[in-house]
């Protein structure tokens, strides 16, 4: 009998890896009911900042600490192609937009040693999160990455994509929290 080569095999893993990592999100957004939707309030939560990218935020950082500003929320993880695309976008919208709106990023179903390396390759400079024991995720139930939030100063949910984001999906978003 053949053997498959090595690359198959770890193409196959990562495939059945990822349909996983689907599936837990469709287990975990049908555990929880129903995703927030917008007009109505975004979800608490508390995210535990990497010291490297806090931007100026406290080590955890919760929804309720950022009543006043407008935020945008985004699950992402470093093997998700789709997100390596948004990333430059999302970087670039948070240098246009860092003194109006506060951008947080949510690492999601992944290690530190996965995560970091990817913020720094990415040039992330925005704040961004390890989502513990996926309590971020669970409140906002998503089911995969990415997925982006834009919640408003007054803490209510505004718009939330479940696909990678352009610059101009990003100033278009924005610009309606902010008006």
């Amino acid at each position: 009998m053949k053997r498959l080569p090595p690359l198959v095999i770890a193409a196959v893993a990562v495939v059945v890896g990822l349909l996983a990592l689907f599936a837990l999100g469709l287990a975990v957004a049908g555990q929880q009911g129903r995703r927030p939707e917008p007009g109505s309030p975004a979800p608490a939560f508390t995210l535990v900042l990497y010291d490297q990218h806090r931007a100026g935020l406290p080590k955890t950082v919760s929804l309720a600490d950022l009543r006043g500003k407008p935020v945008v929320l985004n699950f992402w993880a470093s093997w998700c192609i789709p997100c390596r695309e948004e990333a430059p976008a999302l970087e670039a919208a948070w240098q246009r937009y860092k003194d109006q709106v506060v951008f947080l990023g949510a690492n999601w179903l992944e290690i530190d040693s996965a995560a970091l390396p990817y913020l720094a390759q990415q040039g992330i400079t925005y704040a961004n999160g390890f989502d513990q024991q996926q309590q971020v995720a669970r409140a906002y139930r998503i089911t995969g990455v990415p997925e982006t939030f834009f919640i408003d100063r007054n803490g209510v949910m505004r718009q939330i994509e479940t696909r990678p984001l352009t610059g101009a999906d990003l100033d278009a978003a924005i610009q309606a929290m902010l008006k």
